[in-house]
């Protein structure tokens, strides 16, 4: 698929806002109201792009990860850099910013249910501006270097484009900290072109 254009981005966008509005209200619940969420960017990015803007290859982060079925196809991820990921376990935790040096398993299932809920919100998102039905499966987690995980989830899926669906997000701690979780979609073409004549607009 060719770049997207405004008309695109803007449905892309709004497809966020809807998620973001999704997922406040149990996000709110999960971190005790602790943070807000910006107005998301969308965007239709090569996949080297977004490795060198989310950190590189070697950039070790969390990756929720579940494979989507009915209407649209496809696999549906959700990835917090390092950073973040011990950020938002200390969240979570109610520790200190900074204490969390590595992810074990309590904080591993913490990221895995935040990153449940902000993938769920989108999927949601999704389904409620297109009308397609969009079922996700269990929830995996996986914790590894971005480009192990994100060639791995292309292989997977058998996605054959250079470009990718990307909504990032960003979360903000009182106090200012930020938490960037990034929601990708990988899916075919069709399932694409699918979606976007649902909103009204051509591939």
């Amino acid at each position: 698929m060719s770049q997207l254009d405004a008309a695109h981005l803007d449905a892309l966008r709004e497809i966020g806002n809807i998620g973001i509005g999704n997922a406040l209200t149990s996000l709110a619940q999960l971190l005790g109201g602790k943070v807000t969420m910006g107005v998301p960017r969308a965007a239709f990015l090569p996949l080297e792009e977004i490795i060198e803007g989310i950190g590189g290859y070697e950039e070790l982060v969390s990756c929720v990860y579940m494979q989507g079925t009915g209407g649209v196809t496809g696999t549906v991820l959700f990835v917090f850099d390092e950073r973040s990921t011990y950020r938002l376990v200390d969240l979570l935790t109610g520790q200190a910013p900074g204490t969390t040096t590595g992810l074990d398993e309590m904080g591993a299932s913490a990221v895995r249910e935040v990153g449940n809920i902000l993938a769920g919100a989108f999927v949601g998102a999704i389904e409620t501006m297109t009308g397609l039905a969009l079922r996700t499966g269990v929830p995996m987690l996986g914790f590894d270097m971005l480009g192990a995980v994100l060639s791995t989830s292309v292989i997977a899926a058998g996605y054959t484009e250079d470009q990718v669906l990307l909504i990032e997000t960003v979360m903000v701690q009182e106090g200012g900290e930020e938490i960037r979780g990034h929601f990708f979609l990988l899916t075919q073409p069709e399932v694409l072109d699918r979606l976007f004549a649902a909103l009204g607009l051509s591939s």
